[in-house]
């Protein structure tokens, strides 16, 4: 193995891909997706027979200029319990014209940022844009890097947040208010998060609905990143009933994976050619929300090419750095992640 690839922990990939410029990393990803210049093989997700974690595998390559991406990790909804992040996971980059292997990075970093950003990305390009307050329903890794990657596309005012731990709740919103500089309220129901606000932000891996469309106002618009198999739907039938607009990251991704998605593709309630990519609503091919009332309801599964493309902003980062003499030990011996 050569002594020029990249080890780079997770603190590392923390200190060089910023919430800006995972969001920029999650526009060029779904920019490139729209474009069809992207190549996105089909991803694996293995639910584990010997407990309740879910094996996945991710493959994608953004550009001609970036080569090969694969990312294998695991889900284990426990962690939340202990306060670990309950994805964990191992990225590999390849040379784009060699093949050989460029960099292997801490993909639990890279994981947290890519999903928040590219909620980010889907409030920018979907919700009013006097959108100001955010509903958040967790109160983990995940739900943390929502608020903040928010609070970079919207001027947030206020944010309520909802989980089942009132001490866990808390402790966000103390984080948060102090973090963001705004007034944020941690309260004691799911409903109370979500009623009456234009953004809500549901980050959990609940397997029963945690978001309920009789809750949302009119204007609302829902990010779900915790629908992620069929079995898993953080929002009711009733979320996407009453949705003028549903966007997913990738319709045929979303229409195996996606929970909501799935049961109402096999109910009836909504058709295939229903999906909206987030992609084509990015590049103008497809349209999103319609007026100001549309309720809007994107679901997320993540793709692997936001991977590629936050991994090659950290690689670009990390070289750029190496260079001014700044990165530290990042090149040779075993990986710190």
């Amino acid at each position: 193995m050569s002594d020029d690839v990249l080890y780079l922990s997770r603190d590392q990939v923390t200190a060089l891909l910023d919430t800006d410029a995972a969001i920029r990393s999650q526009r060029a990803a779904f920019t490139a997706l729209g474009d069809g210049t992207a190549e996105l093989p089909g991803k694996i997700m293995h639910p584990s027979r010997f407990d309740d974690s879910v094996m996945f595998a991710y493959l994608a390559r953004l550009s001609a200029d970036t080569g090969a991406v694969a990312k294998f990790g695991s889900v284990n909804p426990g962690n939340a319990a202990a306060g670990l992040p309950t994805v964990h996971a191992v990225i590999n980059a390849l040379d784009p014209v060699t093949g050989q292997l460029a960099a292997v990075m801490d993909g639990t970093a890279v994981t947290t940022l890519r999903t928040a950003a590219g909620s980010a990305v889907a409030f920018d390009a979907l919700a009013t844009p006097d959108s100001a307050e955010l509903g958040l329903i967790g109160s983990g890794t995940q739900a943390l890097a929502h608020a903040r990657a928010v609070a970079r596309v919207r001027d947030l005012r206020a944010v309520r947040v909802w989980s089942p731990t009132p001490e866990r709740r808390a402790r966000a919103a103390r984080l948060l208010a102090t973090e963001l500089g705004i007034p944020v309220k941690a309260v004691d129901s799911a409903e109370e998060a979500v009623a009456g606000l234009p953004m809500v932000a549901a980050c959990t891996l609940s397997s029963t609905p945690v978001v309920r469309g009789e809750w949302l106002a009119p204007g609302c618009t829902v990010v779900s990143v915790g629908s992620f198999e069929p079995s898993r739907s953080e929002v009711d039938a009733e979320v996407v009933r009453r949705a003028a607009a549903v966007v997913v990251d990738d319709p045929a991704t979303a229409a195996g994976h996606a929970g909501p998605v799935v049961d109402a593709l096999r109910s009836g309630t909504l058709a295939y050619e229903d999906l909206i990519p987030l992609g084509g609503v990015l590049t103008g091919r497809s349209g999103g929300r319609t007026a100001p009332q549309d309720i809007v309801y994107y679901n997320s599964v993540g793709l692997g090419i936001q991977d590629a493309a936050a991994a090659w902003a950290v690689i670009d980062a990390a070289r750029e750095r190496e260079g001014e003499g700044e990165l530290g030990h990042a090149r040779g011996g075993a990986p710190r992640a």
